[in-house]
This record gives structure tokens, sequence and C-alpha cells, in this order.
């Protein structure tokens, strides 16, 4: 699984939605993965982004929200200036939520059953988009 990574593909919609709001926002990338993980996969992703916030820095893995307070922590930024955008809604949506944090879950299994690799969960975005 762990070597699987460095061939995954960003879904296709991505990496032109980064470009287009890279010129008015910053981004950063807070991810469950180690830095050489992404360093291999960024190289598909087109976009510089403002700051990784990787879980070999952090020390802890997501759904821990260590990880978003850490993120806030180097960006200098309070809750309240973070949009935080994923599709797993354990992961991402549930922790970010319950510390303030603005969210959007991309349900890219709209159309399908099942949770697909993440674990099962129920959280309430403040927006769902499908893609």
């Amino acid at each position: 699984m762990v070597d699987s990574i460095k061939n995954w593909q960003p879904f296709s919609d991505t990496v032109a939605a980064w470009e287009a709001i890279k010129h008015k926002y910053k981004l950063a990338v807070i991810s469950t993965i180690d830095d050489g993980l992404f360093a291999v996969t960024a190289k598909y992703l087109k976009v510089e982004f403002d700051w990784l916030i990787a879980a070999e820095q952090v020390r802890s893995y997501k759904p821990s929200t260590r990880n978003f307070e850490i993120a806030l922590e180097t960006m200098g930024i309070p809750c309240e200036k973070l949009l935080h955008v994923d599709q797993s809604v354990y992961h991402d949506i549930i922790p970010a939520a319950s510390m303030g944090i603005s969210t959007v879950w991309v349900n890219r299994r709209h159309d399908k059953t099942g949770f697909g690799a993440t674990l099962p969960a129920t959280g309430q975005p403040d927006l769902e988009v499908p893609d």
C-alpha cells in the first residue's frame, strides 16, 4: 500500500482547482503521510504550496486535532481564517469542524455506496461538493 502512493495521480479536477485558487489564496497541505512520500507525490500536483504540514513533522496522524493545531500555529492564523477541504469525513471533516475550522467535504463517492478506504463516519461539513 505505502509503496503505491508514489504512483497515485491527482483527481482530474484537482490541479486546475488549485491553480485557480492559488492566485487569491495561500495553500497548505495537512497530510497524513511523511515528507518523503509527499515529495514524490508533489511532482504530479503542479502547484507550489505555501505550507506542508505532514504527519512526520507533527508526529501524529489525523483524525488527531494535533495536525490541525500545528497547522494553525505554523501558518500563524486563527481557525476562522482556515478553510479545510478534503474527502475524508473521518480523518478531516470531524476533527477540523470540532476546532471551529470551516470545512468542505469533496464527496467523490456521492453516487456510490460505502465509505471507500476510510472508516465510516458521520459529520457535518459546512459545504459538500461532488468534485
